[in-house]
C-alpha cells in the first residue's frame, strides 16, 4: 500500500463525502472489509480523485450521470452531497438531472429528482 495515496485519498475522501460520514464509515472496519477500504481510499480516492486533471466538482458531476445511469441510488445520495460539497449548484443540479433523465431515462430522471428534492430539503436548499 502506498500510504501518501492512502492519505491523500482519506482526505479527499473526508473533503467530499465529509469527515462525520467518512470517520462513521471507517469505524466499522474490521478484518473482513479492511483491504476493501484501504482500496478505496488509495485508489478510488487517492489515485482518481487525487487527479487534478478533472476538478472535484466536475468528477462530482460525472459520478451523479453514472451512478443514475447504473442505478445505484443509495450512493447517487451519498454522492449528491458529495456534489453540493465540491461546489455544484442548484442550477447545475438541475442541469444534471435533465441530462440524467435524457440518457439514463426518465425512470431514473424522477428518481434522481426525488431524491435531490429529500437531500436539498434537509441541506437547507429547498
Amino acid at each position: 500500500m502506498d500510504k501518501a495515496l492512502w492519505d491523500k485519498g482519506m482526505a479527499a475522501r473526508k473533503k467530499t463525502l465529509g469527515a462525520e460520514y467518512v470517520e462513521k464509515s471507517m469505524s466499522t472496519v474490521d478484518d473482513f472489509n479492511q483491504e476493501w477500504q484501504d482500496m478505496l481510499n488509495e485508489f478510488c480516492w487517492g489515485k482518481v480523485w487525487g487527479d487534478d486533471r478533472i476538478p472535484a466538482k466536475t468528477r462530482s458531476m460525472m459520478n451523479l450521470t453514472m451512478l443514475a445511469a447504473l442505478g445505484r441510488m443509495h450512493e447517487w445520495e451519498l454522492h449528491l452531497n458529495g456534489a453540493l460539497n465540491n461546489g455544484v449548484t442548484k442550477e447545475e443540479l438541475k442541469a444534471i438531472l435533465h441530462q440524467i433523465g435524457i440518457y439514463a431515462g426518465f425512470p431514473a430522471g424522477v428518481e434522481c429528482f426525488r431524491i435531490a428534492r429529500k437531500v436539498l430539503k434537509e441541506r437547507g436548499m429547498a
